[in-house]
C-alpha cells in the first residue's frame, strides 16, 4: 500500500475505535433508539440526494438496511445504554468477524481453514470469559444485545457478499434512510424526552451525531470502500483489528474506563481469536501464492 493509503486505513480504524466514545456521548444526551434515528438522518441527508444509486438493487438495499442499519445499531446502542462500557463494546461487536466465518461456512459453503477455524473457537473462548467477568461495570444483558449486533453485521456482511459486483458505498448511503423511520417509531413508543433532549442539546450531543453520521458513517465508509477497490481484501481488511485497540485506548483516556485483570486477560482472549480468524486467510493465500 501507498504510505498516503496506510495512514487512511489507520485514520479510519481511529475513528471507528473513537466512534464508541462518541456513542457513549451520545447515548448521556439522547435516548438510545432516538440517537441511532439522528445518527442516520445525519448519514443520510444530504449525501442521497448527492450520490445515485447506480446499478445497486433495491432487494440488497432493504436488507442491509435492516440488518446493519436497523437492528444492529439498534441492539448496540440499546446495550451500550444498559451497562456495557465503550472500550469492551468496541472489542466484543469485532466478533462479527468470527460470525461472517461461521454464517459464510453455513450458506455459502465457504470452509474456514484450520488456522481461521482456530481463530474462531480462541474468539468464542474469549467471549465467555467475558460474560463470566460480566457484573460491575458490564451488564451481562448488555453483553448479549452487543453479540446480537454483531451478529446483525455478520448477515450483512454474508448478504452484500451475495451481492456480488455492485457499488458497496452506494448500497450503504442508499440504505441510511431506511432505519429512520422504524427507529422513531420505536423511539416514540418505547422511549421518552426525546424533544427536551433535542432542546437541551449541548457540543457533546452535537459532536456524537455528526461524528458517527458523517464521519464514521459517510466519510470512513467511502475511504474503507476506494481502499477495498485499489488493494486485495486480505491487505486491507488487518486495518479493522486497530479498532478495538482504538477503542478500548480512547475509553480508557476519555472515560477511565478500567479493566481487571480477568477482563485484561477475556479481552486479550477475544482480540487474539478475531486476528487469527482475520489474518489465518491472509496467510493461507500468502503461501499458496509461493507455492
Amino acid at each position: 500500500m501507498k504510505p498516503k493509503d496506510i495512514a487512511l486505513a489507520v485514520l479510519v480504524a481511529f475513528a471507528w475505535g473513537f466512534n464508541f466514545v462518541a456513542i457513549r456521548w451520545g447515548l448521556d444526551a439522547f435516548p438510545p433508539l432516538f440517537f441511532s434515528a439522528l445518527r442516520f438522518m445525519c448519514a443520510a441527508f444530504p449525501a442521497i440526494f448527492l450520490v445515485g444509486r447506480g446499478n445497486v438493487p433495491w432487494k440488497y438495499i432493504l436488507e442491509v438496511g435492516l440488518f446493519l442499519g436497523f437492528l444492529m445499531f439498534a441492539l448496540l446502542f440499546v446495550g451500550m445504554q444498559i451497562g456495557m462500557p465503550p472500550g469492551l463494546s468496541s472489542l466484543v461487536i469485532q466478533s462479527q468477524t468470527v460470525f461472517t466465518s461461521i454464517m459464510a461456512a453455513i450458506f455459502l459453503k465457504d470452509r474456514p481453514t484450520l488456522i481461521q477455524g482456530l481463530g474462531i473457537g480462541v474468539a468464542i473462548g474469549g467471549i465467555v470469559l467475558v460474560g463470566f467477568n460480566a457484573g460491575g461495570q458490564t451488564s451481562l444483558t448488555g453483553l448479549i444485545l452487543v453479540l446480537l449486533a454483531a451478529n446483525c453485521w455478520a448477515v450483512s456482511n454474508i448478504i452484500m457478499k451475495v451481492a456480488g459486483n455492485v457499488d458497496m458505498f452506494r448500497l450503504i448511503i442508499w440504505m441510511t434512510p431506511l432505519p429512520i423511520l422504524p427507529l422513531l417509531v420505536l423511539s416514540g413508543i418505547f422511549e421518552s424526552n426525546q424533544i427536551a433532549a433535542l432542546i437541551n442539546i449541548d457540543w457533546s450531543g452535537v459532536f456524537a451525531i455528526g461524528f458517527t453520521g458523517l464521519v464514521c458513517t459517510t466519510w470512513a465508509l467511502s475511504v474503507w470502500g476506494r481502499l477495498l477497490k485499489t488493494y486485495p481484501t486480505n491487505v486491507v481488511v488487518p486495518f479493522a483489528l486497530l479498532v478495538p485497540i482504538f477503542g478500548i485506548l480512547s475509553a480508557i483516556v476519555v472515560f477511565g474506563e478500567s479493566f481487571g485483570v480477568l477482563k485484561i486477560v477475556a479481552s486479550a482472549v477475544v482480540f487474539l481469536g478475531v486476528a487469527t480468524n482475520v489474518l489465518g486467510q491472509g496467510f493461507v493465500n500468502r503461501r499458496n501464492h509461493r507455492i
